[in-house]
């Protein structure tokens, strides 16, 4: 089985999310322990484009998985 696929819509998921948690601040995510730890070291701006930062990074990859090992049309 091609794993690349699966693994690439995980991190387009992911990648999604990170961009949206980045953009609407939902306050349940915002005051996770992790995530108050990297607004203080970060600050709020820093974090956000920390956010950012890893969703790019994630879709990126994704891309890179789903051009790589294209899924096969029958």
């Amino acid at each position: 089985m091609n794993w690349n696929p699966l693994v690439g819509l995980v991190a387009l998921a992911y990648g999604a999310l990170c961009i949206f948690w980045a953009i609407k601040k939902p306050v349940k995510i915002w005051d996770m322990a992790k995530i108050k730890i990297f607004r203080k070291v970060l600050g709020e701006k820093g974090t956000v484009i920390f956010f950012y930062v890893f969703g790019v990074l994630a879709i990126g990859v994704a891309l890179w998985l789903f051009i790589w090992n294209p899924i096969p049309v029958s």
